[in-house]
């Protein structure tokens, strides 16, 4: 085979299980998903024992099957790409190895099947493929504003943590083994269950001020609940449009709804009308 017969094959297979926008890729994409439910399904019935015991074989048989299907796909996207490190160690690659190794796993640790399930993640997928474009808006809105929120969200969960480690060693002076509170770990973990009005029940003051205390870590709990949402909220609130996928025509947002992935780079998110690559250059398009 002459080294354009290759490239053409390779780009054809390409396109079929990177892209959308294709016949052949829709149907390989739905084939896709169909499959990840399925897998899923057999998953979730297989942990019931009563279905288990009657239709074990049938279960095993066909997550072999689609544990196969699926490891064909993983190797055929590597090899499809210019730079395979680019989509191995990518978010999706990360999620379609992890997904694929559990059923390989069970010849070594028994149960590990059960990790299967890990495959809804790519699930994902589906946005791009049924091209939802409101959704994919606003799923990159809320992205933007998580990123833009982290920084403010971890300080704040910092002082929190110090907060419980403060108020759970206070109980811990407090309250005493007798009640319950037998550590500082154990304390600030009753602080932390509180705080976040999970309420276990499981360790509980006894005493007067103890009571009081708890009382307060209580109230405090549906404030300190209500700061990070407040935050993300206020991030998601601001006017702001990723010029790489949204942009506005006639007063109303548009986005790109391109789903090539560059196949020297993996790079996605490319104008409707691109003809390269805005990552690396690379051509799109057979040439």
């Amino acid at each position: 085979m002459s080294n354009s017969e290759n490239r053409s094959w390779r780009q054809i297979l390409h396109d079929i299980i990177y892209e959308a926008d294709t016949p052949a890729g829709k149907v390989f994409d739905i084939v896709l998903l169909v499959l990840i439910l399925a897998s899923i399904a057999l998953v979730m019935l297989e942990s019931v024992k009563s279905f288990d015991e009657k239709y074990h074989e049938f279960f095993e048989v066909g997550e072999w099957v689609i544990t196969i299907f699926f490891t064909f796909e993983y190797f055929a996207r590597i090899i499809t790409v210019k730079k395979p490190s680019k989509y191995i160690f990518s978010f999706y690659g990360l999620i379609d190895f992890f997904s694929t190794i559990p059923q390989y796993l069970a010849f070594f640790v028994i149960g590990s099947n059960a990790l299967l399930t890990v495959r809804a993640l790519r699930l994902l997928r589906i946005f791009r493929i049924l091209k939802v474009t409101r959704y994919v808006g606003e799923s990159n809105k809320l992205s933007k504003a998580l990123k833009d929120s982290r920084a403010k969200i971890s300080i704040f969960l910092f002082a929190v943590l110090i907060l419980c480690i403060i108020a759970g060693t206070l109980m811990y002076m407090i309250e005493g083994e007798e009640s319950g509170f037998t550590s500082i770990p154990v304390s600030v973990y009753w602080c932390i269950v509180t705080l976040t009005t999970v309420g276990f029940g499981d360790i509980a003051p006894v005493t007067p001020l103890g009571q009081f205390i708890a009382a307060i870590i209580m109230i405090m709990g549906y404030g300190i609940i209500a700061v990070p949402t407040g935050i993300v909220s206020a991030e998601y609130a601001k006017d702001y449009k990723n010029k790489n996928d949204i942009v506005t025509i006639d007063g109303e947002d548009y986005v790109h709804m391109n789903t090539q992935s560059c196949q020297n780079c993996g790079t996605r998110k490319h104008r409707d009308d691109a003809q390269h690559c805005h990552q690396c250059g690379y051509s799109l398009f057979d040439e």
